[in-house]
């Protein structure tokens, strides 16, 4: 197990790992605190991170210590934080040999108290930056080195780093490269322009994250390869397509040897452009064609509609005699819509969209999928109650289902809207009315949201309290949002569902208010 061992040597205070072997004993004794040493495993520090500094500050303030020694750049950058309001460590030594990263760098410049800096080696700009800010830095070595990147552009100051308008990247780049491209990316304001001599995806991809993590912005990446491989050129287009709103850019830059010698190439890809016009054509008379069938869709449901309304109007007045059981049918404008289709048990509707349906029922839940509201077969469906449910004596969880057709609007095709915070934050819109044969119903929504296909939410039946009680916690915390309502065993849920895509739902719960 290892464990972070802080000690105390003359005027410094040491951080460094300790290994210690796993027995029974260390199991229970991970943190140690007394007079010689303090013992404490990473993830104690990171949960009682306030503490362990106090501890620091006390012991610092009582064995005048000033200097903090770290084991590595690694540990100095997790265990930094502890320092930063300890105002008797103005010393940092790195006994690591290695150079001091610009990450540490960062870290270090966070704690104002600090005056002097000492690591095995430096970069003569980052010398440079400490020694603007007054903070003394010593090198153990002589000579640093520094990346083959900075040394290839010759980013060997803070101003030529700062200035730099273009750079060159004509080798695979090592984890020193990287780190020294970031704290190019931390310093420069005028980079314009990257040449790449070679490709290497993962380069590309590490130089662009950079790039995007540090706002850089209106630079043009010049890629020399000579890429003529048809998968890499259609990852870079689709790179190129993800980047621009970074406002970035990525080109190939082929040399005049190569486009001579390939002559071919060129006639090719003017060839596939006009496929291209070709299959541009082909897309707009399909576009043209989905309109067109989804406007007639949008009249078909339409014309049922106001036939339905029609029905409605005819039937004022007159009373219905219910001849499947002893129930006494209140709604009669429902009970109208019968002489069209005996399977209709309800009315739907969802305020703000477009959902103002009759509900209809079948043996089972496929019937509906293909069949309108006349039992003709449309791919639009209609909307449809859960074939297990009691259209006359509510359930627990009613559940209703519909196609979401998002160019017409019809059935769910409008249910959307409910994720849309100007939807869901508007009250009116959070009752959802539902009318049986029998009573007039008002629902409460308490939860709304998107799920991988699954069945979970579709139980309609609970054997009891408890576990009515899970169900309902189950679907709250998917929830978009919280919308403050209690759910209790005995309430009546009612559900809408509808597919998104082909393996994802959104789904909308709400509860029986009236």
């Amino acid at each position: 197990m290892q464990k972070i061992q802080i000690s105390v040597y003359n005027d410094s205070i040491i951080f460094a790992y300790k290994d210690t072997p796993i027995s029974q004993q260390n199991l229970f004794d991970t943190n140690i605190i007394n007079d010689s040493e303090l013992v404490f495993t990473p993830n104690y520090i990171l949960e009682n991170e306030r503490l362990v500094s106090v501890f620091i500050k006390e012991i610092c303030e009582e064995k005048n210590v000033y200097r903090a020694t770290f084991e590595s750049n690694d540990l100095a950058i997790f265990l930094i934080g502890l320092l930063r309001k300890n105002p008797y460590i103005t010393a940092i030594c790195i006994r690591e040999n290695a150079a001091l990263s610009y990450e540490l760098y960062e870290k270090l410049m966070e704690n104002k108290n600090i005056n002097y800096i000492e690591a095995e080696s430096m970069p003569s700009y980052m010398i440079e930056m400490l020694d603007k800010k007054g903070i003394h830095s010593e090198s153990r070595t002589e000579v640093f080195y520094p990346s083959h990147f900075m040394q290839s552009n010759n980013l060997t100051s803070f101003s030529k780093i700062f200035y730099k308008m273009n750079v060159h990247v004509d080798t695979l780049l090592d984890e020193e490269d990287k780190d020294d491209f970031l704290a190019f990316c931390n310093i420069n304001k005028y980079l314009t322009t990257i040449h790449l001599d070679i490709y290497n995806k993962q380069d590309l991809e590490t130089i662009l994250d950079l790039l995007i993590e540090n706002r850089i912005r209106n630079v043009k990446i010049l890629i020399y390869a000579n890429i003529r491989d048809t998968k890499t050129i259609e990852y870079l287009k689709k790179l190129n397509k993800q980047i621009h709103k970074n406002h970035l850019k990525i080109e190939l830059v082929y040399s005049k040897e190569y486009l001579k010698n390939n002559l071919f190439i060129q006639v090719m890809m003017n060839t596939l452009k006009i496929i291209g016009l070709i299959l541009v054509i082909l897309v707009a008379g399909i576009i043209s064609y989905v309109a067109f069938t989804n406007y007639k869709s949008l009249q078909e449901v339409n014309a049922i509609q106001e036939t339905v309304r029609e029905t409605i109007r005819d039937g004022e007045g007159q009373t219905v005699e219910n001849l499947h059981n002893d129930h006494e049918i209140k709604n009669n404008y429902i009970a109208s819509i019968l002489t069209i289709n005996p399977d209709v048990v309800g009315w739907l509707k969802v305020n703000n969209t477009n959902i103002d349906y009759p509900v209809v029922q079948a043996k089972d839940n496929d019937f509906y999928l293909n069949h309108n509201l006349y039992n003709e077969e449309d791919k639009n469906g209609w909307v449809f109650m859960d074939y297990r449910n009691n259209n006359y004596e509510l359930d627990a969880n009613t559940i209703i289902f519909g196609h979401t057709m998002y160019y017409s609007g019809v059935m769910f095709g409008t249910l959307s809207n409910v994720l849309k915070k100007s939807w869901y934050t508007n009250n009116d819109n959070l009752t959802i009315t539902f009318d049986t044969l029998y009573e007039s119903h008002k629902y409460q929504i308490f939860s709304i949201y998107k799920v991988p296909k699954t069945t979970d939410y579709l139980q309609n039946y609970f054997e009891n309290d408890e576990q009515f009680t899970e169900f309902v916690n189950l679907i709250k915390e998917r929830s978009i949002n919280d919308f403050d309502v209690n759910v209790k065993p005995g309430d009546k849920i009612l559900t809408l569902s509808t597919c998104t895509t082909y393996t994802e739902r959104l789904v909308v719960h709400a509860k029986l208010i009236a």
